[in-house]
């Protein structure tokens, strides 16, 4: 508790009488954007494995929360013992198998514990009712973590393939469907098959045991990579990558993935 004590004291100077206009006219909606920016940095910092960065976005996010937590703090609404205390008593509720006398013998029995201890917990608030696998997935988030959610929580309810080939099936399926909304010049159609291939991709990536996102992440720095090398002789040369020609275009990439994959 205490090592946050600092960063709460700045905060509160920020939005104090004598503080900063920008931090006092903050609200936890605007802020939360904020936070949502901080998070894919320190993905990025993760997904890089930089230690330093690592740090420091890891800083920059719990920042953000406790801004937001001091936020409703100065509402009256809750403060930070009200927030460690609720999740320090459901992480043990969660997990009686550490902290009390239940026997789990695998990943799946741990998984469907988890799953019905929430179930359970739903039902004591009173928000259990006509519930569906999928009401746990926020709205809000971002389309590709929304997907791999919807697809985790269909596939905890008991909807899923037999194989990784059958998952790969329908990808190429939905990639001829959209090909056939394209050749009848279907717009909206195209758009819908559109996000079915990228659905069926991301079920490719859950099935296979990665995250999507990292592999898109590494994907696109892969693709910077071998652009700014592609611009770098570009711009020795001399050339302007508009005017040239396909060929010249494809010869030059050709080189810069060459030079960029070494």
């Amino acid at each position: 508790m205490e090592t946050v004590t600092p960063l709460l004291e700045i905060i509160r100077r920020l939005r104090g009488e004598n503080g900063c206009e920008w931090d006092r006219k903050q609200t936890s909606l605007s802020m939360w954007k904020c936070l949502a920016e901080e998070m894919y940095e320190l993905e990025e910092a993760i997904v890089n494995d930089d230690t330093d960065d690592i740090i420091e976005e890891m800083g920059d996010v719990l920042f953000q929360i406790l801004f937001i937590l001091e936020i409703y703090g100065e509402a009256g609404r809750f403060n930070l013992s009200h927030v460690v205390e609720r999740v320090a008593e459901k992480m043990i509720r969660r997990h009686p198998h550490v902290y009390d006398t239940a026997e789990i013998d695998s990943e799946d029995a741990l998984n469907r514990q988890w799953e019905e201890i929430k179930a359970r917990e739903k039902a004591d608030a009173g928000k259990d009712g006509d519930v569906s696998a999928l009401d746990n997935v926020p709205s809000g988030m971002p389309g590709l973590l929304r997907a791999l959610k919807v697809s985790k929580a269909a596939v905890k309810a008991g909807f899923e393939w037999e194989s990784l080939d059958q998952v790969l099936d329908t990808a190429k399926s939905e990639i001829a469907e959209f090909e056939a909304a394209r050749a009848n010049g279907d717009e909206d159609g195209s758009i819908l098959e559109f996000g079915d291939i990228l659905f069926s991709l991301v079920n490719v990536a859950r099935f296979a045991g990665f995250h999507p996102e990292t592999a898109l992440y590494r994907s696109t720095a892969k693709f910077e990579g071998r652009f700014r090398t592609m611009e770098a002789a570009l711009r020795e040369g001399r050339l302007d990558l508009k005017k040239m020609a396909p060929e010249e275009k494809e010869a030059y990439w050709q080189q810069a993935k060459t030079a960029y994959d070494k």
